[in-house]
């Protein structure tokens, strides 16, 4: 926490600012600052509808002058229960307790598609279900209408009551169905930091990272 609060704090971020979070895709990288923000303490935090796309297509004022921010305390206050380690996800799998859902595309959810990064095994961890984070983003960059987004989690058998942890290749973009969960009002959700990059190691012990493929 210490590295963090020197590292927002000297970009002029107070922990009870009012942060409005975006990024130049639409919604991507934004969804993990966002939620990396709420699990540091700010609660005052938003992810901006559409980005810098629906921004500049609006006509808003842009600037292109370097940010001159005066450095601010940054108060942080770790929220464990929002990220979710190995261990709480093999607990989750055990136990059902906790509603694992795979941000990544379905292809590499079944082991069909190769992972991007060198050294891991392909498919996904026993008893996810798979709910692609591009599923839940509009073409214009905007999260769906939360009508949408509940017939979407409704079909891959979510619970709105039932805890979650979100997980996808690098923890990324999990935080975007993160984001949608928060948009609905559901429970309690954790976002497991580690995602593939850790659990799907090739170097890994099975029994101890158990891999399945195929279709769910």
């Amino acid at each position: 926490p210490e590295a963090f609060e020197e590292a927002v704090g000297a970009l002029g971020i107070c922990e009870k600012d009012r942060i409005v979070v975006y990024d130049d895709q639409g919604l991507f990288s934004a969804a993990r600052v966002w939620w990396t923000l709420r699990a540091m303490g700010a609660e005052n935090v938003a992810v901006l509808d559409g980005g810098l796309p629906k921004w500049l297509a609006e006509g808003r004022l842009v600037s292109d002058a370097p940010p001159s921010p005066h450095a601010k305390c940054f108060s942080a206050t770790f929220a464990a229960h929002r990220v979710a380690d190995s261990r709480r996800v093999k607990a989750a799998i055990a136990s059902g307790s906790e509603t694992v859902l795979d941000a990544r595309p379905s292809g590499r959810f079944s082991g069909a598609e190769a992972e991007p990064r060198a050294g891991l095994r392909s498919g996904r961890m026993p008893c996810a279900k798979s709910v692609p984070s591009g599923s839940l983003v509009g073409p214009d960059g905007r999260l769906k209408p939360r009508e949408e987004l509940r017939a979407i989690f409704d079909a891959a058998g979510v619970s709105v009551e039932h805890p979650v942890i979100t997980t996808c290749g690098s923890g990324v973009t999990a935080a975007i169905i993160s984001l949608a969960l928060e948009a609905l009002g559901h429970g309690p959700h954790a976002l497991y930091d580690g995602s593939w990059a850790e659990w799907g190691l090739k170097g890994n012990n099975p029994e101890d990272f158990p891999v399945e493929a195929g279709e769910a």
